[in-house]
């Protein structure tokens, strides 16, 4: 015994196996985003390059509107993808990755690697409009979730395992450690971490970046110039108005994104054809505006150098949101993260132009506003300034840009939610009424409509009937505490329970006199079956009762049953047993025939 508690002694503990684990993950997850951005440009070069020479589209002419072949090539290279994995393919998938996440215990299958890899690299490289950083924190988080179900670890570890890949991830890809560390506390894990889970985040997110700057050099992403403010109480009242123009345009943005998406989602065509059709229209787009093709680093460049007329920046603030929604919303896929930015850039660029002509002498180039609107829209579409602001610091490398950020940010973000409350990630969980803040139980219970968990073989009773009747009915229905009452059309017009029989239950005459109508409470909480189990356990709670009547609707009060606490929590615990076998089944490979 004591040679095997000596042994023990030397074994990690541990807080020190997590932070082994996520060293690993971050190391894999720079790795993972030298592949990914390699395979990207080189099918950036073979597909749409070579094409764009192939064709001869430089020339002009007619031969310029062959464009739409380059996309369109690479949208229909994602068919062969997207039928060998219905469902895993096509469209923005941040959104499903957040639901495996808080969830469904961060259980992601290694497929989602290869997945992720092939499909950006063929929608971004041959130039659809979508950025890799959406499917780089997936990556990442895909490895994190590898490991955490090769150590068998429980759904709380495995989220943090999932955050770190994803911190790692955004670090590496941006060069910008401390923004990976808060795209996943802020995004990934919903603001809800603790210190341990917090280390997980350091560690991954400085190994993935040491991985990428080993490999690529420590510059950021794209150049930023020097910063300055020439005259900060002008500017600063102009950088607030700045932010109140991207927190509505963020606003745009996000309701145009779904209402896109939702409009091919009613297309009546083919599902593998809607993404050649995204395609086309982008190139349709690109033959007059190119710069809203592929992820827009190029242009970000540009626009904060300070080039660009303000009038062409204005048309690709509506233009680049409207090809970005057209290949996600079709089917491409990628994330929107890069979009993102360059939205922030060409609005601050444009806004920045027009201050700086009106003022020149009391305002910086057009360029430093576009470098501030690149951390404003980012953070207005997103509802995460924290990263907006870390992300550019280090991107700057320049302290005097932070008070303009900061400001710009929270702004942007506070008028972003005052006017959609959902962030470009969260609409989705809003239109089936979850919100992801308040927790996987939450969640669940919120999934759960009260027509799955009420008792239809219910007792009921007229209000006409005596309340001997009652008693007897009482003294059948044992487990029974209410009995819902209805008036002569059948409806239910009140409840009646044996605390509104015991003032007259000794009293014969009164018994023989009373009826049911008399003594019942009339003033009653009714619920529909499409109600959820949340809000029926807040009511029981809340009125301290344990069933509630279900009707068919408020205006027509048909009863359909009783929902009794107990069933609730049934309902709930089938619920979580079922999620928690399928997520074991994802994780087990079975061969089909073919193999």
């Amino acid at each position: 015994m004591y040679r095997k508690l000596r042994w023990k002694s030397f074994l990690p503990g541990e807080n020190t196996r997590l932070i082994i684990t996520a060293a690993f993950i971050g190391v894999m997850a720079g790795v993972f985003i030298v592949i990914f951005r390699e395979t990207e440009e080189l099918v950036h070069e073979y597909i749409f390059v070579n094409g764009y020479e192939l064709l001869r589209i430089g020339e002009g002419g007619w031969r310029r509107f062959l464009l739409p072949l380059l996309p369109i090539t690479g949208m229909a290279l994602l068919i062969p993808l997207s039928l060998l994995f219905p469902g895993k393919v096509n469209g923005y998938g941040f959104p499903k990755f957040l639901r495996k996440v808080n969830l469904e215990n961060g259980v992601i299958r290694a497929r989602t690697l290869g997945i992720k890899i092939i499909a950006a690299s063929l929608t971004i490289g041959t130039g659809n409009s979508a950025g890799v950083e959406g499917p780089i924190a997936q990556i990442g988080g895909t490895l994190g979730s590898q490991v955490g179900q090769l150590s068998r670890v429980s759904g709380k570890r495995m989220k943090v395992y999932v955050a770190a890949g994803c911190a790692g991830g955004i670090a590496g890809i941006f060069n910008a450690p401390i923004a990976g560390i808060f795209f996943a506390a802020e995004i990934v894990l919903l603001g809800s971490y603790e210190i341990s889970s917090f280390a997980a985040l350091v560690i991954a997110s400085a190994l993935a970046t040491v991985v990428t700057r080993a490999y690529y050099g420590a510059v950021p992403i794209f150049p930023i110039p020097d910063y300055c403010m020439v005259n900060p109480f002008v500017e600063i009242p102009l950088y607030v108005v700045m932010a109140v123009i991207v927190g509505l345009l963020a606003v745009v943005y996000i309701r145009g994104f779904y209402y896109v998406r939702d409009k091919f989602r009613a297309l009546p065509v083919h599902e593998q054809l809607k993404p050649i059709i995204g395609g086309l229209m982008v190139g349709l787009i690109g033959i007059a505006f190119p710069q809203v093709m592929g992820d827009g680093y190029k242009v970000i460049e540009r626009t904060l150098a300070g080039q660009g007329t303000i009038e062409v920046l204005m048309a690709l603030v509506v233009l680049k949101s409207l090809a970005t929604a057209i290949t996600l919303g079709s089917g491409g896929a990628g994330g929107v993260f890069a979009p993102a930015l360059f939205i922030g850039a060409v609005i601050g660029g444009a806004f920045g132009g027009i201050v700086h002509y009106l003022l020149p002498a009391y305002t910086a180039s057009a360029g430093a506003y576009a470098t501030i609107g690149i951390g404003a829209f980012l953070a207005a579409s997103t509802h995460a300034p924290l990263t907006a602001i870390f992300l550019l610091f280090e991107m700057t490398g320049n302290y005097m840009i932070v008070i303009p950020v900061m400001l710009t940010s929270i702004v942007g973000t506070i008028v972003a939610g005052k006017f959609c409350e959902d962030s470009i990630d969260t609409v989705d969980f809003t239109r089936e009424g979850i919100n992801l803040h308040e927790g996987r139980e939450v969640s669940i219970m919120k999934s759960i409509k009260v027509g799955k968990a009420i008792i239809e073989d219910v007792n009921f009773i007229s209000e006409n009937a005596n309340i001997n009747y009652l008693l007897e009915l009482f003294r059948l229905a044992r487990n029974s505490f209410y009995f819902p009452v209805i008036d002569q059309a059948g409806k239910m017009v009140g409840v009646v329970s044996m605390q509104d029989v015991k003032n007259i239950l000794h009293d014969e005459k009164q018994r023989a006199t009373h009826l049911v109508g008399d003594i019942c409470s009339r003033d009653v909480i009714m619920m529909t079956p499409d109600e959820n189990l949340y809000d029926a356990m807040q009511l029981f709670d809340i009125k301290g009762i344990d069933e509630i009547p279900v009707v068919e609707s408020q205006e027509e009060p048909w009863v359909l049953g009783m929902i009794r606490r107990q069933d609730v929590i049934a309902a709930y615990n089938h619920e979580v047993l079922e999620r928690g076998i399928a997520d074991k089944a994802e994780t087990i490979w079975v061969p089909s025939s073919s193999s």
